[in-house]
This record gives structure tokens, C-alpha cells and sequence, in this order.
């Protein structure tokens, strides 16, 4: 019997060559027949971490690795081009505050005579 090959998106990749992908599939109702969304998680062998969450994998079917690893990835077939928005927040918090850092030099004395200008009127 040949090995399965199923498509899927990379949902974590938090372990160390464990890839969790969920492969979405349609699915009708066994009574009413009304088709509905369903996913089936699988956990995936990746020897060298080449896949990152969002992607879009390949899978194969392979014999037990571990408790619950049943599957190897076969090939990556579209990179994630999702963005990493706390990555940029924090990036763009860092080139503010080094950017604010120049100008507090500047900005220090300003706040200095108005202090002082309000003690001298009291």
C-alpha cells in the first residue's frame, strides 16, 4: 500500500523538529448533509526545522517516530509571508526611543527654563 501524501498549513513550531499541521478538509453531514469545515491535526517529523509556522507543507505518511509523530515532512511548498507584529512594534519602539534620545539632549534645557521662569514670577 502506498504512503499518504497530504497538504497542509504549519499551525506551531515551538518543538525542536515537531511541526503540529493542520490539513483542512470538507466534510458532509452523515444525516442532514449539510458540508462542513473540518481540520485534522497531525504531528509532523522535520529533521532540520526547515519549516516555520504559517507555511505550507508537504507531508508523508511514516512509521511511528514517537508517541504521536506518524508523519515526515516532504517538502515546504510556499513560505509564510505573514509579518511578526510584535518583532515590529518592539523594533520600531527601540528606533523611537534612540531617535527621542538625541533629541532629549536638546529638549532638557527647554524644560529647565520654564521651570526656572515660573519660579522667578512666584
Amino acid at each position: 500500500m502506498p504512503k499518504r501524501i497530504l497538504t497542509g498549513r504549519v499551525k506551531s513550531d515551538k518543538m525542536n523538529k515537531t511541526r503540529i499541521v493542520q490539513i483542512a478538509r470538507l466534510v458532509r453531514h452523515p444525516k442532514y448533509g449539510k458540508i462542513y469545515r473540518d481540520r485534522t491535526t497531525c504531528y509532523v517529523h522535520d529533521e532540520n526545522n526547515e519549516s516555520k509556522e504559517g507555511d505550507t507543507v508537504q507531508i508523508i505518511e511514516s512509521a511511528p517516530i514517537s508517541k504521536k509523530k506518524r508523519w515526515a515532512l516532504l517538502s515546504v511548498i510556499e513560505k509564510s509571508n505573514e509579518v511578526d507584529v510584535t518583532a515590529m512594534k518592539a523594533a520600531r519602539k527601540l528606533k523611537e526611543s534612540a531617535d527621542h534620545g538625541d533629541d532629549s539632549a536638546t529638549a532638557e534645557p527647554a524644560a529647565e527654563t520654564t521651570t526656572k521662569e515660573t519660579a522667578a514670577s512666584e
